[in-house]
């Protein structure tokens, strides 16, 4: 579903520029009340049976676009129950980050497999003779298949000649590589949070727009209007995600209006976590660890502490592109709020961690930064193309797409100590990242840079982008190749690093 705008897309759209513009106007927040009434006018449903399920289940969302809780489903309370409290300038989610919304969910079938039309009824019917529990049978003519027999083995499946037996399966389910996604009594999905890494696969997959993360854009806009000075820092994924007309060199004057005080690349805390990680490479493999991987994914990294503890300590140590960044902004102009901008749920997890919450303020995606665009009404053709975003490499800027860190790292590498030889695998998708990590495991990745990457085609598949991959991996490509600089260890922030460990 990447890539497609759908009536999911844009409900989703539409709750983040209300709430944007809710916070921009202020006022008397109970008013939210009659946002699911605006957002979805009339008296019939669109999308589904009822308008007032289509309303209900938009106006939960819009208490997560704020940061709030999902309300009870067994007792009445307001909308706007716990509004005013949401309304100030600091403010972290409350767990859990990403949400169901258990009247919006499908209950689709965990997995099963269905015979259809495509049956032709063949003498052979090679789907009942390899059915091992006697599964499949022919009723009038056609395979049928009893579900209380069925082991999802998959067999009949991959015999039919036609193709005519489907495999369903829960998306949600299918996309989560933690497999934290399971049924309830009534069929609904529910999320194993000691499992879930909070990557967001599951939210950009469901066809029912049933799931969602909780924001900062309520709280963000408070600390603007407060008067708090606030620097973003965007992910080196933004570049294209807004369309042709907001260039990196109109993105500052768009960002000021607002109410940012300015904008920096992420890309530069991307080249000084790439240094970070060649010293710790050339320092530690193989002589006190057999291998090293990356640690710019938070979610990435959180499954290989969860399943593989014992690897646990051949991840990075460095900081993630997003602290370091951060932490140099609040050296160079105490005082200041950050706000990161990128492609990424898990960063909301990243940010929430005590170690890292005086670094990083507010988490927004590219999703939710559209909204305060559109609640704002800025026009991209009329903005002054006037300060390009220049200071990232373009390793720093390859950050965004799979392998683009351990390429980074590898060239850094190379650069440090030109003799050495470097061996690179890259998995992207938490289930090819488990796969990797069980090679690993088993000694076959000896002497290797590990690169794993949540998302499947890296940060630019991430669950808060608005561009296709393929069409966002060509734009970062493109916006990589025209940096001044393109090697990491050509920044001029690279002295800077040993002060942002103190």
């Amino acid at each position: 579903m990447r890539g497609i705008y759908s009536s999911v897309t844009d409900i989703r759209r539409k709750v983040f520029t209300e709430v944007a513009r809710m916070a921009y106007e202020g006022g008397d927040y109970s008013r939210i009340e009659e946002l699911p009434y605006k957002i979805l006018p009339g008296e019939r449903a669109k999308y589904r049976d009822s308008i007032f399920l289509e309303r209900a289940i938009v106006g939960e969302r819009l208490r997560l676009a704020i940061g709030l809780p999902l309300r009870p489903m067994d007792e009445h309370a307001p909308l706007s129950m716990g509004i005013d409290a949401s309304a100030i300038a600091e403010k972290y989610y409350d767990p859990p980050l990403i949400n169901i919304i258990k009247f919006a969910c499908n209950a689709c079938p965990d997995k099963e497999f269905k015979v259809t039309d495509g049956c032709q009824g063949c003498l052979a019917h090679p789907c009942v003779e390899v059915c091992p529990r006697g599964a499949v049978s022919i009723v009038h003519g056609r395979s049928q298949i009893d579900q209380t027999k069925c082991v999802k083995c998959g067999r009949c499946e991959s015999a039919c000649p036609y193709h005519a037996i489907l495999k369903m399966e829960r998306p949600c389910a299918k996309a989560c590589g933690m497999d934290a996604i399971k049924s309830d009594e009534y069929g609904r999905a529910v999320i194993d949070y000691d499992k879930c890494v909070s990557c967001g696969m599951c939210l950009v997959n469901c066809p029912f727009g049933a799931i969602s993360d909780k924001g900062q854009i309520f709280q963000l806009i408070q600390s603007i209007k407060k008067g708090d000075r606030v620097i973003a820092i965007l992910a080196p994924a933004f570049y294209g995600q807004f369309g042709p007309d907001l260039t990196p060199g109109k993105m500052n004057a768009a960002m000021k209006r607002l109410g940012f005080d300015q904008v920096v690349e992420v890309a530069i805390g991307a080249d000084l976590c790439t240094i970070e990680e060649a010293k710790d490479f050339l320092r530690e493999v193989p002589e006190h660890q057999p291998f090293m991987a990356t640690s710019c994914c938070p979610s990435w990294s959180v499954m290989a502490k969860k399943l593989f503890p014992t690897l646990a300590p051949y991840i990075s140590m460095a900081l993630t592109p997003m602290v370091l960044t951060a932490r140099l902004q609040k050296k160079e102009h105490p005082g200041c709020k950050i706000a990161f901008v990128g492609p990424c749920s898990a960063k909301k997890l990243e940010a929430s961690r005590r170690s890292i919450r005086s670094d990083v303020d507010f988490v927004l995606t590219f999703e939710e930064l559209m909204g305060m665009f559109e609640a704002k009404q800025v026009s991209f053709d009329d903005l002054p193309d006037d300060k390009p975003l220049q200071e990232g490499t373009g390793a720093g800027r390859g950050f965004a797409v799979g392998g683009g860190v351990a390429q980074a790292v590898a060239d850094e590498i190379k650069r440090m100590d030109p003799t050495r030889e470097i061996k690179v695998v890259s998995a992207q998708g938490l289930s090819e990242c488990k796969k990797m990590l069980m090679v690993a495991k088993a000694g076959k990745y000896n002497g290797y840079l590990l690169e794993g990457m949540a998302c499947p085609g890296g940060c630019v598949a991430g669950a808060g982008t608005l561009q296709p991959v393929d069409k966002a991996t060509g734009a970062v490509l493109k916006y990589k190749k025209e940096a001044q600089k393109q090697l990491a260890g050509e920044s001029q922030y690279g002295i800077s690093l040993s002060l942002l460990h103190d």
